[in-house]
């Protein structure tokens, strides 16, 4: 059966280079069940990164596309360059997307490419999505990075998600809309349990969830009045 148009997004994956954007594909199609396993880019069975150079190198080389479906939508997932050298391609890429998701890494923060995407992604009037990875290598630091992505872009930051521990500790997210925690296998199989949120992170969560309330109501009107009330 052929797909209704309305129900199509395009959604690019865009981000400094090796910050994760091919990964996190994989990741949306694997639990979209668009795939019954997770590949992986350093084991060179990626959907996305398929031309023998990029499996080589283990980068993006050109812009590729993959579909899966959520919710009744069938999603285009836009996995784009994040190399200096060719970013053309992903800026190109933009033209053709709803919206983007930018991905920041937790151990490095917002490099040069990551201000060059934004910039990409602000010329087309996309709507963005701040996705921050890598949360459980050393040096990683959610919040400090939070910090500089406001800092940087001169943006309010409001988190949906936070996460449950940090570095090798890091085991889940908190899910600040449902409140609930989702704690992921350690196998690398990509699977996750709902669980509750761990004792200790229940006040900060309830604050966090505050925050996004407010944020969210104070870019609507209507969102606001009912909000008051």
């Amino acid at each position: 059966m052929e797909k209704k148009p309305e129900i199509l997004r395009n959604v690019a994956l865009i981000a400094h280079g090796g910050s994760g954007k091919t990964s996190l594909g994989e990741a949306m199609l694997f639990n979209s069940k668009a795939t019954n396993r997770l590949c992986k880019v350093d084991e060179g069975n990626s959907n996305f990164d398929f031309e023998p150079e990029e499996i080589a190198r283990k980068i993006s080389i050109s812009t590729a596309v993959y579909q899966c479906e959520w919710k009744k939508h069938l999603i285009n997932i836009i996995d784009t360059p994040g190399d200096d050298n060719f970013l053309s391609d992903t800026k190109l890429s933009l033209q053709a997307a709803d919206a983007a998701i930018l991905l920041v890494d937790a151990t490095s923060g917002v490099k040069v490419g990551t201000e060059k995407v934004w910039t990409f992604a602000e010329e087309q009037g996309l709507p963005k999505i701040l996705f921050v990875n890598k949360l459980d290598r050393e040096r990683a630091d959610f919040y400090k990075a939070l910090d500089q992505i406001s800092q940087v872009f001169e943006v309010n930051i409001t988190p949906v998600f936070l996460p449950i521990g940090k570095e090798a500790d890091f085991t889940g997210i908190v899910d600040l809309i449902r409140m609930k925690a989702y704690v992921y296998q350690r196998d690398g199989s990509g699977k996750f349990e709902p669980t509750e949120i761990p004792a200790d992170m229940i006040d900060e969560a309830a604050e966090w969830r505050e925050r996004m309330i407010e944020n969210i109501v104070e870019a609507d009107d209507e969102l606001m009045e009912k909000y008051l009330e």
